[in-house]
C-alpha cells in the first residue's frame, strides 16, 4: 500500500449506477422479466420493478413524481399492441405516453430518461435487452438533475 495516495480512487460520478423504475404488466412484461429470471438471463440489477395490471394503468403524474423523487429513468412496458388482455389497454398506453414525451421535452428532460416498450410473456430474452438498452442510455446521460427535489423543498 503506497502512502503518497498515488492509488486512483473512483469518484462518486464514475461509481455512479442509474436507478430505473420500470412498470411491468402483469400479464406480458412481468411474466417476460419472471422468464428473464428464471431462465438465468443476465440483465442489469438496478432496475425497480412495479407490477401493474395494464400499461394503460401508468398514470404519467406517476413517472413525473418518479423523475422529481431522483429516479434516474423510467420503463413502461406493456404487451403488444393487439395483445392486450384488456383489449386496447396497451392503445391507450401508447397515446397517453406519447403526449408525456412532449410534455417531458417541453420540460426539459432528456427523451432517454423515459423509455416505453412492448414486450410479451415468451420474450424473457428481449426484456432482457431492452433493460440494457434502457440502462445504457440512462447511463450515458448521467444522474437526473432537472425537476429532483432537494430534502429543504416543499411541495
Amino acid at each position: 500500500m503506497s502512502d503518497n495516495g498515488s492509488e486512483k480512487q473512483g469518484t462518486a460520478e464514475e461509481d455512479w449506477e442509474p436507478t430505473i423504475l420500470a412498470f411491468l404488466c402483469n400479464w406480458c412484461s412481468y411474466a417476460g422479466a419472471d422468464l428473464a429470471g428464471t431462465s438465468r438471463i443476465q440483465y442489469p440489477p438496478n432496475i425497480r420493478v412495479i407490477r401493474v395490471p395494464c400499461s394503460a394503468r401508468v398514470n404519467p403524474m406517476l413517472i413525473i413524481k418518479s423523475l422529481q423523487y431522483g429516479v434516474d429513468g423510467v420503463l413502461v412496458s406493456g404487451c403488444h399492441p393487439g395483445d392486450c388482455h384488456y383489449i386496447s389497454g396497451n392503445y391507450l398506453a401508447r397515446r397517453k405516453f406519447t403526449l408525456l414525451k412532449s410534455l417531458l421535452e417541453y420540460f426539459g428532460i432528456e427523451s432517454d430518461r423515459v423509455q416505453f416498450s412492448w414486450v410479451s410473456a415468451a420474450e424473457g430474452g428481449k426484456f432482457s435487452e431492452v433493460v440494457k438498452k434502457v440502462a445504457d442510455s440512462v447511463r450515458a446521460l448521467g444522474p437526473a438533475k432537472k425537476m429532483v427535489k432537494t430534502m429543504g423543498e416543499v411541495d
